[in-house]
């Protein structure tokens, strides 16, 4: 064999054309099995909600990772994208409606299984598995676009199959949407809008970031007709767009969450340098907006609550109302044994 006739480095490292029909086998349903694989897919998709639903009303991280795994919802996504890349805009299609009905199944069942628990028994404050969905940031996003490129990736390659479980739990999907349904469920519209806004974020990610792994390891090869780079061209464009519509709420939450952490870092100081002299120390300090709560334990006298007052109302630019709690502390002495 010639020189000129040996792989390049590109093409052995790259998407395999062999490995093509299994590719497409395994990410488009379609063909004689297609009501069994849509069995299999909404049997998993109801199995995963299940679990998830009441891993997280019960808080349980173990059980909600557990139903990222069994949730098959990533397939379809990755088909999207790589029918974009590919240039075939009915699997595109296709996957994109199977997508939206399962988006749609987990939102309904998971407010169903949920309408039996007693509200009491739901908190959108302490329910970690709750409140860590309802008020994504910036590095949702970031997270999100590199699990959707590693993903894709995994997908190209038969032999890192078993990596995509990982995948899943790094970009939660199935989770969020059962949040949603368990908001809307209890009247949390804005809990409700927040965890479907995680969703959406994940979901892009995958789109934007899978398709360009797709492209740079040559699956965009299959598009070989003007029209069909053609609707490859625009669904990018429509992804880009999309990513920087959900960029813009995610940005303002990550600038409210940098300046809650400044205020409650400024405030802390001013609440050290004002126990200075006493036998105090700061269990907590929390502020929201122009309310100041402050916790500290010890014994003793205490200077004037007004002079902190003042501290914090200068250390953070505002008037403040600053509510204190102490807690008695007291300390005692073994004797000799």
């Amino acid at each position: 064999m010639s020189v000129s006739s040996q792989p390049t480095l590109f093409t052995r490292l790259g998407f395999d054309p062999a490995y093509l029909p299994a590719f497409e086998d395994n990410l488009f349903i379609e063909g004689p099995q297609t009501a069994r694989r849509l069995t299999n897919f909404f049997a998993l998709l109801l199995f995963a909600t299940v679990i998830a639903t009441y891993g997280v009303l019960s808080n349980s991280t173990a059980t909600v990772i557990g139903a990222m795994i069994v949730a098959p919802l990533m397939g379809p996504m990755m088909a999207t994208t790589s029918a974009v890349v590919m240039g075939s805009l009915p699997r595109a299609l296709r996957a994109f409606a199977l997508t939206v009905a399962g988006i749609v199944s987990v939102i309904i069942f998971s407010s169903l299984l949920s309408w039996v628990i007693p509200d009491v028994t739901i908190s959108f404050t302490s329910n970690g598995e709750i409140t860590s969905r309802i008020n994504p940031g910036l590095y949702a996003l970031l997270t999100a676009l590199g699990a959707g490129a590693a993903g894709a990736f995994i997908t190209s390659r038969a032999e890192i199959a078993d990596s995509i479980g990982g995948v899943a739990i790094a970009i939660s999907l199935v989770p969020p949407l059962c949040v949603v349904g368990i908001s809307l469920q209890k009247g949390q519209l804005d809990a409700a809008a927040g965890a479907f806004l995680l969703f959406m974020t994940n979901f892009l990610a995958i789109l934007l970031a899978g398709g360009v792994v797709f492209m740079v390891l040559g699956l965009g090869r299959s598009a070989v007709s003007q029209e069909q780079a053609r609707f490859r061209r625009r669904g990018f464009i429509l992804f880009v767009v999309c990513i920087l519509l959900v960029t813009i709420p995610l940005s303002q939450t990550a600038y409210q969450s940098i300046m809650r952490a400044e205020d409650n870092y400024n405030a802390t100081a001013e609440v050290q340098q004002w126990l200075k002299g006493t036998f105090y120390q700061v269990d907590m300090v929390n502020v929201n907006d122009r309310v100041v709560k402050v916790t500290v334990e010890g014994t003793g006298a205490m200077k004037p609550l007004h002079q902190l007052a003042n501290q914090l109302a200068v250390a953070l630019g505002r008037p403040v109302l600053v509510n204190l709690l102490t807690v008695p502390a007291q300390m005692g002495k073994s004797s000799s044994p």
